[in-house]
């Protein structure tokens, strides 16, 4: 019988016999992938007739498959782990839909008297920032005498609040929050604004550089200050108050410096606020000596302005120096 011309005859030449070697681990390798196809296309989203599981195809070679890839060890967890995933699916993930709770701003007891105190607290932080906001608007108006007075206020409410929440024990996480706010606008917006506002006239290129320095490094100051551990010795950089305070009484007493001068002070007095040279807190200045307390005293009696740039640069001098000491007695 003669041979069929599309069926091609066998030589010694012929590929078949190594094509046979690689494709049979070629089609064994297949298997799994196939499995996991079945089973993903097996799963609808939203089918109620495809949520049990599904049953994989043996396969011929089943026993030889199991020995090669150990697919007796291979749960439906693990073959959906290596899963493909289409963005067009919806999460299988359960979402919550239990409705959020909200915070109480008071925490504890919740009375009348201690809701008096906590809106007394929050009241004084609200009242500096609403004066640093009226000592901006009367700086652009060109008083800058009382915006700076104005400021000086802000300083006095600021420590009225935080001493009121320890005394009355109302102090919570949003009242320190709020104090952070009122004091990013009052000492970080205000002072620069202020500032800027008795130097425009001589160098306002100068001026508004330095002050924007002030209002960034304020910003970092007060957030270093809010996610840093508490120090009851040592402020980390000049606090954003006392900063401000300094503004404000340079532009009220009107230093007869240069203007060059003052530009540099306020932007050295921002980096001071966001270096890491340990500063006294106040608590531990008034531990002093009282001869080092008269001194300023009788200076300010007799030129104010000197007594006033001389205290302000030993202050900012004794960070660095504080830090120098520590590193020698370390």
């Amino acid at each position: 019988m003669p041979r069929a011309p599309w069926r091609r005859r066998r030589t010694s030449d012929s590929p078949r016999p190594a094509g046979r070697r690689w494709a049979g681990p070629l089609r064994r390798s297949s298997t799994f992938a196939r499995q996991v196809l079945l089973v993903r296309v097996g799963r609808r989203d939203g089918d109620p007739r495809h949520t049990t599981d599904v049953a994989l195809p043996e396969h011929r070679n089943a026993d030889r498959l199991r020995r090669r890839y150990a697919s007796d060890r291979l749960n439906r967890a693990e073959i959906e782990a290596v899963m493909p995933v289409s963005p067009a699916l919806a999460p299988t993930t359960a979402v919550d839909d239990t409705p959020a709770r909200s915070i109480p701003l008071l925490p504890g007891e919740r009375t009348v008297a201690r809701r008096a105190k906590f809106a007394l607290v929050n009241g004084c932080t609200v009242a500096s920032l609403m004066l640093g906001v009226t000592a901006i608007l009367l700086a652009m108006q060109g008083d800058v005498r009382l915006a700076a007075l104005l400021l000086i206020a802000c300083v006095a409410f600021d420590g009225l609040d935080g001493a009121l929440a320890r005394k009355l024990n109302v102090a919570s996480p949003f009242g320190a929050q709020m104090d952070s706010l009122a004091d990013m606008c009052s000492f970080g917006l205000a002072a620069p604004v202020v500032v800027y506002a008795s130097l425009a006239g001589t160098l306002p290129t100068a001026a508004a550089l330095a002050c924007a320095l002030v209002a960034a490094c304020a910003a970092i100051r007060l957030a270093r200050f809010n996610v840093s551990p508490k120090d009851g010795r040592f402020f980390c950089g000049v606090p954003t108050t006392m900063a401000a305070m300094v503004l404000a009484l340079a532009v009220v007493i009107d230093l007869p410096v240069p203007p060059v001068v003052q530009v540099a002070g306020v932007a050295l007095l921002a980096f001071a606020m966001v270096s890491s040279f340990p500063y006294a807190k106040l608590a531990r200045l008034i531990k002093l000596p009282a001869w080092l307390w008269l001194a300023p005293v009788v200076g300010a009696l007799v030129d104010p302005r000197l007594t006033f740039a001389l205290v302000v640069v030993a202050y900012l001098a004794s960070g660095p120096l504080l830090w120098l000491h520590q590193r020698r007695t370390a």
